[in-house]
């Protein structure tokens, strides 16, 4: 002490602390939007942007370079264009098959797999068909049916047909290969979502039931399937967006055979563009495929959740 008294350099002076800048109330209030701005934008730019473009170029006649307005000639040549309407009914019929019996599949083995201590490796076994690109899926589907008649030569062995069967020369057949080649990939996707839907649900519902005698259908059709009624609508609003645009398959084993029969409404817009080269036409029908799939899609949500708040 005698020392810092006598020695005034000695004692270090003590460090200046300034005072925190804050931020200001409106740039408190715009930071969390900055830090998303550059996803929102790239999002906008990867889907509006091409919705806006393909709206702007149905009004027109697109052939390469050339553009020619015409208005909506292009929708009212979709209205009377029998491929249009039977490619949309192919979408529909081919669509509603594999979505239900998807849906039936993943809740039975939802129902089943939820509760059970192995759950995380069924969920890791049924993952597996997900793991492969659609175009892999389709041709080995197409190797199954077609070309290399594996399913053909199990039948005849088995006993069960006499005779190869010639699956793309019937309209059911060929669409029957398309349905079990989508119903084998996704159905896990929907599986998944169901079994983390029961196991959100409270399980002492459950217990009193099962308590009060209820067997296990009626449990599940009484107790938990009202229960997984919004999460059923998204996930089978989802996997219906996704049907609706199904392409690798149709383009890799059927090519719309026969007769234009399994030719879906994403294969019809692509083969009107891009074998066609009609563009603005092509571009008409994706709106119009748009239009229907938004409002589907909003219904079924709608109902589905009115539904379950009542």
């Amino acid at each position: 002490m005698t020392d810092a008294l006598s020695n005034p350099g000695a004692v270090k002076a003590a460090p200046v602390t300034r005072p925190r800048r804050r931020r200001s109330r409106t740039m408190r209030r715009l930071f969390p939007y900055l830090l998303v701005a550059p996803a929102v934008i790239y999002l906008l730019g990867i889907t509006l942007y091409p919705g806006l473009f393909a709206m702007w170029q149905s009004l027109y006649f697109v052939r390469f370079n050339n553009a020619t307005f015409v208005g909506l000639e292009n929708y009212a040549d979709l209205m009377r264009d029998r491929e249009f309407w039977q490619a949309l009914w192919n979408t529909l019929v081919i669509g509603t098959i594999s979505l239900t019996v998807q849906t039936v599949l993943a809740l039975t083995l939802a129902y089943h797999a939820y509760r059970d201590p192995w759950v995380k490796g069924w969920r890791i076994l049924f993952l597996m068909p997900m793991l492969f690109m659609p175009s892999a899926v389709a041709y080995l589907w197409q190797l199954a049916f077609n070309d290399g008649r594996v399913i053909s030569d199990i039948l005849m062995r088995a006993g069960v047909v006499d005779a190869t069967i010639p699956f793309l020369s019937s309209v059911w057949l060929a669409r029957l290969t398309l349905i079990v080649t989508d119903v084998w990939q996704w159905t896990p996707f929907l599986f998944i979502i169901f079994v983390a839907g029961l196991q959100s649900q409270d399980a002492e519902v459950e217990e009193a039931a099962r308590l009060d005698g209820a067997s296990w259908f009626q449990i599940f059709w009484n107790v938990s399937l009202p229960l997984l009624r919004p999460v059923i609508a998204v996930a089978v609003v989802l996997r219906g967006i996704d049907i609706s645009t199904m392409f690798a398959s149709v383009t890799i084993m059927t090519a719309g055979t026969p007769g234009g029969m399994t030719e879906t409404i994403s294969y019809f817009i692509y083969r009107t563009g891009f074998r066609m080269f009609n563009f603005g036409y092509a571009s008409a029908a994706s709106v119009v495929m748009l239009v229907l799939t938004i409002v589907i899609a909003q219904t079924v949500v709608k109902r589905a959740f009115r539904s379950g708040r009542a």
